[in-house]
């Protein structure tokens, strides 16, 4: 019964796993207007939203 319940939870890993190669971790430096350092702003977003992303004000 064990091998039963690994093979399941195997595939269970193998499906979340491939689910979650479409998102990306996005890390953007942004520029306080106030003091003029540099915050780094993350965001995990869709693989094909990631131009748009990097490219938004």
């Amino acid at each position: 019964m064990a091998k039963v319940a690994s093979k399941n939870a195997k595939v269970k890993d193998a499906k979340a796993a491939a689910e979650s190669k479409v998102w990306t971790k996005v890390i953007r430096a942004v520029r306080s207007p106030k003091t003029g350092a540099y915050t780094f702003k993350d965001a995990i977003v869709h693989k094909d939203k990631v131009l748009e992303h990097i490219n938004q004000k």
